[in-house]
């Protein structure tokens, strides 16, 4: 048996104190990862079901070869673990708002996702995801204007829940078209919710995007002995 509990990292954000804990639980025997922005859990290495399916519904959507893709909120890295389990990513662009979360990646100490640093196509930026797309300075300092084939998004519990009041516009066609205006024809936006299916907000993605889907996610949940859900959001950029 592993140390029972242990801290592995925390940071002072102005949302709060971030941090990282490895715990040994003993319903399931097992170490699991935990992400608590002060007292509120964001996640867990026990629940990634969600998490990897928004990689392969986004991109299973996704046409063509050698794509550019977009994720927002790196996490501890699932998203984007799974995403690069796809032949057809040429880049994948990670953006993360804590550079501590970065570091602990960096360092090694998540033991599922640990050879993703390590993967050529990868790309980090740490950098407020909604703060770039206001400011319209896109996420490319290289290639302005730079198009993504599938933009990934992981970053607040919902569109009614977010982190922080800031991230609150991106939740109208307006905050949808600025993600839009970041994608190829034909791409791929894609959006985590723990929330059940919003029907605002799909009206909301139908106003900016095509062929709109909320697919329901369900998962088993150990700890309950139940189930436990999430939303993925799916929607298409139309062609030129």
């Amino acid at each position: 048996m592993s140390v029972r509990f242990e801290e592995l990292g925390w940071q002072q954000t102005p949302m709060g104190v971030l941090s990282l804990r490895r715990r040994f639980d003993l319903t399931v025997r097992t170490d699991i990862y935990e992400v608590k922005l002060d007292d509120e859990y964001l996640m867990s290495s026990l629940f990634t079901v969600a998490e990897r399916e928004l990689a392969r519904l986004g991109l299973a959507r996704t046409p063509g070869e050698e794509l550019d893709v977009l994720v927002g909120g790196l996490g501890l890295g699932y998203t984007a673990w799974e995403a690069l389990q796809c032949d057809r990513i040429r880049s994948l662009t990670v953006v993360e708002y804590s550079q501590s979360v970065i570091e602990w990646h960096e360092r090694g100490l998540l033991p599922d996702t640990s050879a993703l640093l390590t993967d050529g196509r990868v790309g980090l930026r740490c950098a407020n995801f909604f703060s770039v797309l206001a400011d319209g300075s896109g996420f490319d300092p290289e290639a302005p204007g730079r198009r993504y084939d599938a933009i990934l998004l992981d970053i607040d519990h919902s569109p009614r829940h977010v982190l922080d009041d800031s991230h609150g516009w991106f939740y109208s066609p307006d905050g949808l078209r600025a993600a839009s205006t970041l994608m190829a024809a034909d791409a791929t936006f894609a959006m985590w919710s723990d929330d059940a299916p919003d029907d605002e907000f799909c009206s909301m993605l139908e106003a900016v995007f095509a062929d709109v889907d909320a697919r329901r996610i369900w998962f088993p949940n150990p700890l309950t002995g139940g189930r436990s859900g999430a939303t993925i959001y799916l929607a298409t950029q139309p062609g030129a």
